[in-house]
């Protein structure tokens, strides 16, 4: 197995340069146990007084004066252009579960470079947290808490097949594809269990319902690496 920069066997916050909302990252800095930041991200942090265990990147984001500010050894440039600062991140960190601050927001174009990272490596358990809304690639059976009437919608980034139970309209039998069927806009009907046959399909709640789905997603099985 490859070394990580940065591994925990605890929560591993993930902050990047979009847009944030600093009262739900001070929350993030408490229940985590390590702190990454990609490339630019590392800004967000430091104007909280926080130093992060790890910068990864390619470094085009973060004023050199604020890489100087950062301890021998927190710097992990990587200069190759065919991957994002995500994409970068995700692939060079491992913990249980990854909260990830800073990549929701503003630019759209960004928001579906994320989600296609997502779906690319469905072996990193990974929790955006935005403004409005909380995303998250499903596992391969993720029981949620949810009270009914809850917003829940699906989105396939790829053609993908599963059952559900607990949603207002059902997934059984139907085969999702993001140019075909898909359950956005869907609703709980009480607690929502989903059950996939293979990896692709993304789950966005309201980001109140983050406690919940951090929770449905510690107690689910991983992808493994080459799903």
């Amino acid at each position: 197995m490859k070394i990580k920069i940065a591994q925990t066997d605890g929560q591993l916050l993930l902050v990047g340069g979009g847009e944030i909302n600093p009262e739900a990252l001070r929350a993030a800095l408490d229940r985590c146990d390590l702190v990454v930041a990609a490339d630019g991200g590392a800004a967000r942090l430091l104007d909280l007084g926080v130093v992060p265990d790890a910068v990864i990147g390619d470094m085009d984001s973060l004023a050199p004066a604020l890489q100087a500010q950062l301890p021998p050894g927190v710097l992990h440039p990587i200069a190759e252009q065919d991957s994002t600062d995500f994409d970068k991140c995700l692939r060079n960190i491992r913990a249980p579960l990854i909260e990830a601050h800073g990549f929701l927001g503003a630019r759209v174009d960004h928001q579906l470079a994320v989600m296609s990272v997502l779906a690319r490596r469905p072996d990193s358990r990974c929790l955006l947290v935005g403004s409005h809304d909380v995303i998250a690639l499903v596992p391969p059976q993720l029981a949620l808490e949810a009270e009914a009437g809850q917003r829940v919608s699906l989105y396939p980034m790829t053609s993908v097949q599963g059952r559900s139970t607990g949603l207002r309209w059902e997934i059984d039998g139907l085969d999702l594809a993001p140019t075909g069927i898909i359950s956005t806009s869907n609703e709980a009907t009480g607690p929502v269990s989903l059950t996939m046959t293979s990896p692709g399909l993304l789950i966005i709640l309201p980001v109140t319902c983050r406690a919940a789905l951090a929770q449905g997603l510690r107690a689910a099985p991983s992808w493994p690496s080459h799903a």
